[in-house]
């Protein structure tokens, strides 16, 4: 990857986590671990990746640090604001809500299966694929306004695979959850397509696309979906419920079947 555009994806992953909770973007430190050999031009490209999104949002990088280190290491913090009344959490989800997401996923894991392996794909999927895992976009001006509404109950981004992330928020909120629709990226459908794999596992277990899955009211969901839309010219893309029986499960052909989350955590190595 190009030195900028690992700048631009460092500070949208950060960004995507105030975007989550509803915030506006502030301001921003780095601490950068520079390994033997790192150069002050790469390092300059990284930084302009960085501020270049961080000032698009309204987040300036403020201060930060330098230290030696045997790979170059990026951790960010990125600090947010948003009223008491708006703040949204994983938590806030109640049975029967509708779950949603702000784009189709996948999308970012096809670009790097294209960026590890050679892949036999038509130019506007590669090119898709390979901007939305590079300089992927954080949804902060979404994010905004969609914390206005008090029928969403929670959000969280969708950055460590769908089934995970649903899983994740279902389980904060004391739910469990059924998905019966996954929205598959047109680009990632091409790549899975060409590498044999089975498209939905992009979308489920991918991670990284940084689209926002929040919980609707249900009775709320058609209005707030008709009014995204008209906003930002793009659907909220129904991808499930949650249920009160705790849980994960995926709906295919009517057929209910426990789903596994198979998509990144921290603290184990990705089975994705």
């Amino acid at each position: 990857m190009e030195a900028r555009d690992v700048g631009h994806r460092a500070m949208a992953a950060n960004l995507s986590d105030i975007a989550a909770m509803g915030a506006r973007p502030v301001l921003a430190t780095v601490v950068l671990g520079v390994a033997p050999g790192t150069t002050e031009a790469w390092i300059l490209e990284a930084y302009r990746g960085m501020a270049g999104l961080g000032a698009r949002h309204g987040a300036r990088i403020v201060g930060g640090d330098l230290v030696r280190a045997p790979a170059t290491t990026l951790s960010l913090t990125v600090v947010g604001e948003v009223a008491r009344s708006r703040v949204k959490r994983r938590d806030g989800g109640r049975a029967g809500d509708v779950l949603a997401t702000t784009g189709p996923l996948g999308a970012s894991r096809a670009g790097l299966e294209l960026t590890l392996r050679p892949r036999d794909v038509d130019e506007t999927a590669r090119a898709a694929a390979l901007a939305a895992f590079a300089t992927p976009m954080p949804r902060v001006r979404e994010g905004r306004w969609l914390a206005a509404s008090a029928n969403v109950h929670a959000m969280i981004d969708c950055s460590d695979g769908l089934s995970t992330d649903a899983g994740r928020l279902a389980s904060a909120s004391g739910c469990g959850a059924e998905l019966d629709g996954i929205p598959v990226a047109a680009a990632a459908a091409a790549v899975a397509r060409a590498a044999g794999d089975d498209p939905r596992a992009y979308a489920l277990d991918g991670g990284e696309d940084f689209e926002l899955l929040l919980a609707v009211a249900p009775r709320a969901f058609r209005h707030l979906g008709a009014a995204y839309r008209k906003h930002f010219g793009t659907p909220l893309l129904a991808v499930g419920r949650l249920t009160a029986d705790p849980g994960l499960r995926l709906v295919v052909a009517n057929e209910s079947r426990e789903l596994v989350a198979a998509g990144w955590d921290h603290f184990r190595r990705s089975s994705g």
